[in-house]
């Protein structure tokens, strides 16, 4: 039976809609400012902002509104339309020929290539008074904003999450009971459509997850209404992989599941809470935490097994891009780092996009300085200048995705041995030579590699998109790097990166270095004592364990204290209990006394085999093995002259010296 009142049910749910949503009142105000015709409105509103932020939400919202107004809507989604020209034009046709129309475009991302004929060849047909709204992922190119005809035409609104009170409204609006919103909040944060996911749990299963303080039934729950049962263990597999990557292609899902992934891929790409973009399938945030931590809950070890079998796939990728790539497939191996991490506190991870790496370029080179200036003084500027001349090649610029504009810059510097004039001129190149030729020096065909100047401005020496890249670049540099001994790190705020330098391997060289009116911190790693392969496995194991092991890096001694070292295990040769508090036990040579007795046995011995160093070998045999009270009793068993014998000896120990630290620099 009707009700009588002439009302359909999408006047019955434009209601329920318009009762439910909660915020974006600056954005609905601009957008009426624009519908009453006033003199300073816009032609077009480019919103933009990461999937589920509510863009579409606020575009039914507008459309309501624009209908309010007496304006004819229509309403596109990109995910319909074939991306080219002619298939846009006949899907908005009416639109031409409408006065005063209202154009909605929702998720642009899906057709983003069409973005300047879209702003040169389409718009510009519309009716005068016709306002068209574009909501997508990515922001504007930014020739909408240098092409002088868009001036006073264009707005564009970056949306962000709810705030604080706006989301306690909209938990509200769901029926949620107020003593259950803070729990909520800490899970959901401001972002609308993990609020909605969560409130919908909550207000239909309050008795089942009492106050929301155990996390597990939460996810459990979670996962029963947004993902349901999946047809096969395969098919969990293929959501267990895609929740663990960044981005999930055929050949991602290849490596988790085998020959069985086209398939899986297809019926990922068709769930309601995964989405395409250009680089291939994922999944909401909020499903994607579920996920995972239903994973790591139910099944560890199959956890670690998959992650381990996808960070092989992934590095593999590091290790063999092209140039063009590396970033973007270093990313992706970082992106498994982003939990359970002390990494991730170092990456922003949802600022991507914002700029991106170019090659350094001379015609950047003022601009470079002045960053170097603007950043970290005038000195700092003199050194970028002079690296410029002398490795240009190892700068990299940061360009702003929205204008193309340089805003800051990377330089990751390849030495080849230590140059004179390089080390009087950078106090940074002067203490890693000084560090390195201590603690081991480079051998023959390898080189030492600096994270010289990790410049942005605006970041004041703290995480920043750009910094997302630089951290990004080092890790490539690291893991694709052939014959490099140290890697040095230099941050201007050290204290903040000393935690995440330790969690890379990287140890303070110093923390005081002073260049101008900065202080500087440089961070060293000797990829001859922790090789990339044990310090992938150590970074790893933090992530599948969720705690830091304790540290397992040997000790690399000065050659001074090296030799001291060694003097006083040869006079203890006869104590494995002396020999074990040896400092040489804490380096790569010997784990135990036992084990640097039987090192300094053999050194001693090689001695003999050589018609040349036969009177060393029993100098220095006598001395420390056959126990005799004094060395002039040693002198005296040998039948030399103490001076003859002194001599003999020194050459002797200075040997067996060579010797072991020739094996310690060699050691893998």
């Amino acid at each position: 039976m009707g009700t009588g009142n002439g009302q359909t049910l999408g006047h019955r749910l434009q209601t329920a809609r318009e009762r439910s949503f909660v915020g974006r009142a600056t954005e609905r105000a601009l957008f009426r400012s624009a519908l009453d015709g006033d003199d300073d409105a816009f032609s077009v509103l480019y919103l933009h902002g990461l999937g589920g932020v509510g863009k579409t939400t606020l575009l039914r919202q507008l459309s309501g509104d624009a209908r309010a107004a007496g304006r004819a809507v229509i309403h596109l989604d990109a995910r319909m339309i074939s991306p080219t020209p002619a298939a846009f034009e006949e899907e908005a046709a009416a639109a031409l020929d409408t006065d005063g129309v209202v154009l909605m475009i929702d998720t642009f991302e899906q057709c983003q290539a069409l973005e300047a004929w879209l702003r040169t060849r389409f718009l510009p047909r519309l009716p005068y008074n016709a306002l068209v709204v574009i909501a997508g992922r990515i922001p504007p190119d930014p020739r909408w904003r240098t092409d002088p005809d868009w001036n006073d035409a264009l707005r564009v609104i970056t949306m962000q999450g709810l705030g604080e009170g706006e989301a306690r409204t909209l938990l509200t609006a769901r029926g949620v009971p107020a003593h259950l919103h803070q729990d909520i909040l800490a899970f959901a944060g401001g972002h609308p459509l993990a609020l909605t996911l969560a409130a919908e749990v909550a207000a239909r299963e309050t008795s089942e997850l009492g106050d929301w303080s155990t996390a597990r039934d939460v996810v459990e729950t979670l996962l029963a209404q947004l993902v349901g049962d999946v047809p096969s263990q395969d098919h969990r597999r293929a959501l267990e992989v895609c929740a663990l990557v960044e981005v999930t292609t055929e050949d991602t899902l290849l490596s988790g599941v085998g020959q069985s992934a086209p398939v899986l891929f297809e019926w990922l790409r068709s769930l309601p809470f995964v989405e395409s973009g250009r680089y291939g399938a994922f999944p909401h945030d909020v499903v994607r935490d579920a996920l995972l931590a239903d994973l790591r809950w139910r099944d560890p070890r199959g956890f670690e097994t998959l992650h381990q079998r996808i960070h092989g796939y992934l590095l593999d990728r590091v290790r063999t891009a092209d140039d063009s790539a590396v970033m973007a497939e270093t990313r992706s191996l970082l992106y498994l780092y982003r939990t359970g991490s002390a990494v991730a506190d170092y990456v922003t991870w949802t600022a991507q996009g914002e700029v991106y790496e170019d090659n350094y370029r001379p015609e950047y080179r003022d601009v470079v300085v002045r960053l170097a200036k603007e950043g970290e003084g005038t000195e700092t500027a003199d050194l970028v200048a002079f690296w410029l001349d002398r490795q240009p090649q190892g700068f990299h610029v940061h360009r702003r995705t929205e204008t193309g504009e340089v805003v800051a810059f990377h330089a990751w510097l390849n030495l080849d041995e230590a140059d004179p004039d390089e080390i009087d001129r950078d106090p940074v190149v002067a203490a890693v030579w000084q560090h390195s030729n201590a603690y081991g020096p480079s051998r023959p065909g390898e080189r030492v590699a600096v994270s010289r100047f990790a410049i942005d401005p605006a970041a004041n020496g703290r995480t920043s998109a750009a910094v997302d890249l630089m951290v990004t670049r080092a890790t490539a540099e690291w893991l694709r790097a052939a014959r490099v001994s140290w890697s040095f790190m230099v941050a201007s705020d050290a204290e903040f990166w000393r935690p995440q330098m330790e969690v890379v391997g990287h140890s303070p060289v110093t923390m005081d270095l002073h260049i101008g009116a900065g202080t500087y911190g440089v961070f060293g790693h000797d990829w001859r004592v922790v090789p990339v392969a044990e310090w992938l496995t150590r970074m790893t194991r933090e992530v599948l364990s969720g705690t830091l092991p304790s540290v397992t890096h040997a000790l690399m001694l000065p050659r001074p204290e090296f030799e001291v070292a060694v003097r006083a295990a040869l006079r203890d040769i006869g104590r494995d209990d002396l020999l074990t508090v040896n400092t040489l036990c804490a380096t790569r040579l010997a784990n135990d006394g036992a084990e640097l007795r039987t090192l300094l046995t053999e050194a001693v011995e090689t001695l003999a085999k050589s018609p040349s160093d036969e009177k060393f070998y029993r100098a220095v045999h006598t001395t420390y093995f056959c126990r005799v009270p004094t060395q002039e009793a040693a002198a005296e068993r040998l039948g030399l002259p103490f001076s003859t014998f002194r001599r003999h000896l020194v050459q002797g120990i200075a040997t067996v010296c060579d010797r072991l630290w020739d094996r310690e620099l060699n050691k893998q």
